[in-house]
């Protein structure tokens, strides 16, 4: 069974960096595809940055030049730096995977099966 579990959410004033990690087990994460959502309360889950198994990626417009995603296949470990945050960060941060084959650097919901349980970032001014 695939369990993602993130760590490294927290508080920060404006402008400071957190970097947030997702840490596989049950398979290898080698073969998935993988990405990271935000959700503020009574909004809808938004997808944030993707990577492939190629290691390409993709990012929503408002986290471009901020945040980097990554992958440590070795340890089985999904990465999000985040750098210059901003009040509107603030979210609670999920990761999530699916087999590779999927479409080709989803931001969407529902091309994702395996999800982590979350974890707070809260950004203040």
């Amino acid at each position: 069974q695939v369990q993602l579990v993130e760590s490294g959410g927290g508080s920060v004033q404006a402008g400071g960096s957190l970097r947030l990690s997702c840490t596989v087990s049950g398979d290898d994460v080698s073969e998935y595809s993988m990405a990271w959502f935000r959700q503020i309360p009574g909004k809808k889950r938004e997808g944030v940055a993707s990577i492939e198994i190629d290691r390409s990626t993709k990012y929503t417009d408002s986290v471009k030049g901020r945040f980097t995603i990554s992958r440590d296949n070795a340890e089985n470990t999904l990465y999000l730096e985040m750098n210059n945050l901003k009040t509107e960060d603030t979210a609670v941060y999920y990761c999530a995977a699916d087999m590779y084959g999927g479409p080709y650097l989803s931001l969407e919901t529902t091309d994702f099966y395996y999800w982590g349980q979350g974890t707070q970032v809260t950004v203040s001014s």
